[in-house]
């Protein structure tokens, strides 16, 4: 498109074409934006076609800001109430040549691994109907591994991108912390900061996804969000990663709180053998007991009572099944949690359930800084394991299966809320 070979408006409605079938297949379009992307990509229409990603179509989660929507988070009382300018994420992708051409679905509070709100309705996944594409960022994996697009941006507070990767089968990173903006968006939880949500992207190819990063990276986003860190990128670190013979992989095996089932422990197996037979160094590893990291995380996402996602919800309208088992805990009486506290922990005989509800209730500030205390104190555990190794094997990288379990039927997270340490571990040691 730089060189003027291909027209980006034959490519922009090429893609708009597949999108469309891809949403009648699995609702994953919140907003469409063809006719203005199409003025967009014209002389003067503020998208630069000499940039990196000149002319190429981007679908954003449906809670970035795009001058001239709405922005719902799948609430309802969002509804109607259009933002007047693009956001930090929007006008960096015109600035680098990228058009911005749908959003896509959610689950409302942003806190699943499904896609569901009274809003928009339920986002399905594109390879079996009758299971969740992921969340919080499954609108934009259904639309990626159908082919309605090629690159897409989410955001990631527990696994929120990597998820939906897994579920429907495209690529994803999780961004660090202050890399990527995170301003010129809505959330269901404003002023959240125990455990930093990042903005980070998908693609179809790995490919797609290494050339993306660089160049959103490259094009320098702190100029456009103070909470940017001004780190051009490294192009050094990635060629030194690049020629190395023999890579020292560890493989995390389980998180000692729901071990993966068995379609992800041979996904697991197999990546490990592919390595081994490469000639890298694979072996197994035992770091810093992730349970506790997933309940100090669990409390420090949720240390206001979730009062504030619930805010949000006008009357009737309905939640995630796993949210609001969760929210429905933290309401309870503080006698009667106590009570089912020991209902689990010494009848049904489950000590990491229990463990994890035991401190299942709102903080106040002296508590919430105890608990942001405990979380750097277990940053530095993790950090010393990491670069100071028992029995010198030091790491270059660490595998993982992505979740505990492939894609799960509708409404299921109800049952599998606690399967997120495979992915919330790692926002949680980078919330930096």
């Amino acid at each position: 498109m730089q060189s003027k070979a291909l027209d980006p408006v034959d490519i922009l409605r090429a893609y708009g074409k597949v999108a469309i079938r891809a949403h009648e297949a699995t609702n994953c379009v919140t907003e469409i934006l063809f006719p203005e992307a199409e003025a967009w990509l014209q002389p003067g229409g503020g998208v630069n076609l000499s940039g990196p990603l000149a002319g190429i179509p981007v679908s954003l989660k449906d809670s970035i800001v795009v001058g001239g929507w709405d922005v719902s988070v799948g609430y309802s009382r969002n509804v109607g109430k259009p933002y007047g300018a693009d956001g930090a994420h929007v006008r960096l992708l015109k600035e680098a040549g990228a058009v911005p051409f749908v959003k896509t679905n959610l689950p409302v509070t942003l806190l699943s691994f499904e896609s569901t709100n009274d809003v928009w309705g339920r986002c399905t996944n594109p390879h079996n109907a009758a299971y969740s594409p992921g969340g919080s960022t499954g609108g934009e994996s259904a639309l990626l591994a159908f082919g309605g697009s090629r690159i897409g941006v989410g955001s990631d507070v527990a696994g929120s991108v990597r998820v939906p990767a897994h579920f429907a089968g495209c690529y994803s990173l999780r961004c660090s912390t202050g890399r990527w903006p995170k301003m010129g968006m809505n959330t269901s939880m404003p002023g959240q900061e125990g455990v930093p949500s990042v903005f980070s992207p998908l693609a179809r190819t790995l490919d797609d996804l290494r050339y993306f990063t660089r160049a959103f990276v490259s094009c320098g986003p702190w100029r456009h969000d103070h909470t940017v860190h001004p780190l051009e990128w490294r192009g050094g670190v990635e060629d030194e990663f690049a020629g190395k013979a023999v890579l020292r992989v560890g493989v995390l095996r389980t998180d000692g709180v729901v071990d993966p089932s068995p379609a992800c422990a041979r996904a697991l197996q197999l990546v490990a053998k592919a390595l081994r037979a490469q000639g890298h160094e694979v072996f197994d590893v035992a770091p810093p007991s992730p349970y506790d990291g997933l309940v100090l995380a669990s409390q420090l996402l949720n240390a206001d009572g979730c009062r504030t996602f619930r805010s949000f919800f006008r009357s009737g309208e309905r939640s995630d099944p796993g949210a609001a088992q969760l929210s429905g805990y933290m309401r309870l009486p503080r006698t009667l949690k106590f009570l089912y506290y020991l209902w689990v922990r010494y009848v049904r005989r489950d000590p990491l359930w229990a463990g994890l509800l035991r401190g299942w209730y709102p903080k106040t500030a002296f508590e919430n800084w105890q608990l942001v205390s405990k979380r750097e104190a277990y940053k530095a555990e993790w950090h010393k394991w990491w670069t100071e190794p028992d029995g010198g094997r030091a790491m270059d990288f660490m595998i993982a299966a992505p979740n505990a379990t492939p894609a799960v039927p509708h409404d299921a997270m109800k049952n599998a809320v606690s399967s997120c340490g495979y992915t919330f571990l790692f926002n949680l040691v980078r919330a930096d």
